[in-house]
């Protein structure tokens, strides 16, 4: 090759990838200034019964029209809003201690585990060494107790919107909180998709602990944020989301499936059981960058750490991809 011509390609490529990190930051940009309204009040999902006089909460939404779910009430703990969205957190008859934003559940200490310990370990078992992690949102600290467990990761670091969020749950939660306590933790108070703007190629797993796509969480159920995570991750990451539920969600799910899918080398759609979502269940979108994908575990948890575990083994990891007929068609379009 000419030796006038490679110079003249270094500057060819130089330009194309600042031409595709402009394009990225102006997609990023336009959700991560978004002004957010401010939150509404939902105690009117707080009732008491006129028969024996007991307090309920009663969640309904629009993500779930027609149906709705309720727990009995020992005591509000906490109830107020943040600058983003509405806190609750109360002790309930059957569940432990409940935390709600907007009022849709996010977890109760009778059932979180499940969730925490899926979000968590299906990325990380799936990659032969993940040594940094960034977590966006989970404020609530479960997904950072989970991902503590590993003990070759170096670095982890968190981007929580609302901090009420974070020093409810460290006063109301310390069962989940204590994922704050790690040492190798890094706290940020701020929107993830500019942090990642700012840290290309810099993880090895990601993983959005969100809440439902309405409010603050919205942005997270949208292409724009997945090129963000992508243009973040190290060869050979892995990205991990909340991917709501087959029952009541494959029109949110498919479509973002679909989009998503020319940007990763893999995209995969796992779930858990977990008995206070909605329909009892709920999904994580999984996708890699390079990788063979994630269904198979590459690692499998020490003896010691196996035995903490109360939801995820390398059994269930692999199971939990294999989706009813009905999901696998609405998903991905295959014809089973």
């Amino acid at each position: 090759m000419h030796r006038l011509f490679i110079p003249w390609l270094i500057r060819r490529s130089l330009l194309l990838a600042c031409i595709a990190l402009f394009c990225l930051s102006v997609a990023v940009s336009s959700f991560s200034n978004m002004d957010f309204p401010p939150p509404k009040d939902y105690s009117y999902l707080i009732f008491e019964t006129k028969e024996d006089n007991t307090k309920w909460f009663h969640e309904r939404g629009p993500l779930w029209q027609g149906q709705a779910f309720s727990l009995q009430i020992k005591e509000v703990l906490y109830h107020k809003k943040s600058l983003f969205q509405d806190v609750l957190v109360f002790d309930s008859a059957h569940h432990g201690k409940v935390l709600v934003l907007d009022g849709v559940i996010q977890c109760t200490e009778r059932d979180e585990f499940s969730y925490q310990e899926m979000m968590a370990h299906i990325p990380l078992y799936a990659h032969p060494n993940p040594k940094k992690v960034l977590v966006i949102g989970g404020g609530d600290g479960g997904v950072l107790r989970e991902i503590a467990r590993h003990p070759d990761v170096e670095e982890i670091v968190i981007c929580e919107l609302d901090k009420d969020v974070i020093d409810v749950s460290k006063k109301y939660l310390p069962f989940m909180a204590r994922g704050f306590d790690d040492p190798r933790v890094k706290v940020n108070i701020m929107d993830g998709a500019k942090f990642m703007e700012e840290n290309q190629a810099s993880f090895d797993v990601i993983i959005t602990d969100s809440s439902d796509p309405v409010g603050p969480a919205c942005v997270l159920f949208e292409t724009p944020f997945y090129k963000a995570m992508h243009g973040s991750l190290r060869e050979g990451g892995i990205v991990c989301t909340q991917g709501e539920c087959v029952w009541l969600h494959v029109d949110l799910i498919q479509p973002l499936v679909k989009a998503i899918t020319p940007l990763f080398t893999s995209v995969e759609y796992a779930y858990c059981t977990i008995p206070s979502y909605p329909s009892g269940q709920i999904g994580f979108i999984i996708a890699s960058k390079g990788g063979a994908g994630c269904k198979v575990p590459t690692r499998t948890p020490e003896a010691s750490v196996q035995k903490e575990l109360r939801y995820y083994t390398p059994d269930i990891h692999k199971a939990s991809f294999v989706l009813p007929a009905f999901a696998e068609r609405a998903i991905f379009g295959n014809d089973r």
